[in-house]
């Protein structure tokens, strides 16, 4: 039975491959870091989420390897069954005070904290109206829930406006945004966006996963950069990305939510908890963080060198001051081909193309790290410059 169905994945494999979208997975042979060897070589990492550089932050480790001894390899169950333990506690209260918030529940990832959201607060009487670039796992979540559905321009607070107008009358109406659009390194107007929702009476929800721990004065995300941390009623967001890198996501915000979330939320319940060693590690992550702001200024540096390099350059960059740094290339095939000449040259990066972006939007998406040095910047720009002679020879 199954003859038919090989035939036509091979048959769509192939037009993917052809087409310049197929995705290659690079194997790395040592811990994620500002260098990773792939394959037989030490090459720049510019594609992680690393931001911080502390996915193998060597006291990141060491309480890993100690939460490891002291609770154990895993829960083997759910929270409600016999899957708590008090640094699970314990991280939850640490997260609502690092992000100003009433309280805090943590999920196995941000995509599951997302798909678990909506359907346990909306019925058939609400509305949520989600920006049109918002993260896959907003759009899932949405889609499990049986809350009427509206969409604005990204960004666009004039469309926001019609959708909040047109959703008068709803029970209950959610703004949901992300924080940082991952694809173009833009924030949203959290500040716009919480003056509409306070003229028609809506609540707000951001998922901040690509700025907690970096964005702000104390990296609490783009909340505390815009002033509106009162004012945002649902944070969702991940462990895997700045803050450790390893895996595991979190809603936080007003305390009835979550203590909903804790009695209703599937994913929630039906999940086993966070391993004891990410629960260990996210714990001296937010004690590093509490510490100083080094990393977080060395991260802005690096990202300015970068993008000041790749202007005089002359390459095409979408304006921000985020370390995600969109390099626009257009062509599918010809930003695969210029990621391939940069890992030819000791820079791994990744294109980017339909259907993660808009067609004839690819993109390379550069994600500067605070552990990479000054050197290391210089050298992903003048190979950069290489690749794209070398790719533009060729064609």
């Amino acid at each position: 039975m199954y003859d038919s169905m090989r035939q036509d994945l091979r048959a769509r494999l192939e037009e993917i491959r052809t087409s310049g979208l197929y995705k290659p997975e690079h194997r790395l042979g040592g811990p994620q870091s500002s260098q990773v060897r792939v394959g037989d070589r030490e090459v720049v990492n510019l594609c992680s989420n690393n931001y911080l550089g502390l996915a193998d932050h060597p006291k990141v480790v060491e309480a890993a390897k100690q939460a490891l001894d002291a609770w154990g390899f895993g829960m083997a169950s759910v929270r409600f069954i016999c899957g708590t333990q008090e640094p699970h506690r314990e991280l939850e209260t640490r997260l609502s005070a690092f992000l100003g918030t009433e309280d805090t529940i943590l999920y196995s990832s941000c995509f599951d904290a997302n798909g678990g959201v909506f359907e346990t607060l909306l019925t058939d009487e609400d509305v949520v109206i989600s920006d049109e670039l918002n993260h896959a796992s907003i759009i899932d979540g949405i889609r499990l829930c049986k809350a009427a559905r509206l969409r604005y321009r990204n960004r666009d607070m004039a469309d926001l406006e019609r959708c909040l107008k047109e959703a008068a009358g709803a029970r209950h109406m959610l703004v949901v945004t992300d924080g940082v659009f991952s694809m173009d390194g833009y924030l949203a107007p959290l500040a716009e966006i919480c003056d509409l929702a306070d003229r028609y009476g809506a609540l707000v929800m951001v998922d901040d996963s690509h700025a907690v721990g970096f964005i702000g004065d104390s990296g609490g995300g783009t909340p505390e950069l815009f002033d509106v941390v009162d004012r945002v009623d649902i944070i969702t967001g991940t462990l895997g990305k700045a803050l450790g890198g390893a895996s595991g996501g979190y809603v936080s915000g007003r305390a009835e939510i979550v203590e909903m979330l804790r009695q209703r939320s599937r994913p929630y319940l039906f999940s086993n908890s966070l391993a004891p060693a990410i629960v260990g590690a996210s714990l001296k992550v937010l004690d590093l963080l509490a510490g100083s702001g080094e990393r977080r200024e060395r991260l802005r540096a690096n990202t300015a060198l970068f993008r000041l390099g790749m202007t005089e350059a002359e390459f095409d960059l979408l304006p921000g001051e985020h370390p995600i740094t969109p390099v626009m290339v257009g062509d599918a095939a010809k930003a695969s081909a210029i990621a391939a000449a940069l890992l030819r040259r000791g820079v791994y990066v990744t294109a980017f193309s339909y259907p993660v972006v808009p067609r004839d939007q690819a993109r390379i998406r550069v994600q500067l790290s605070a552990a990479h040095s000054a050197d290391d910047v210089r050298a992903a720009v003048d190979a950069f410059v290489q690749a794209r002679d070398e790719v533009e020879v060729r064609v």
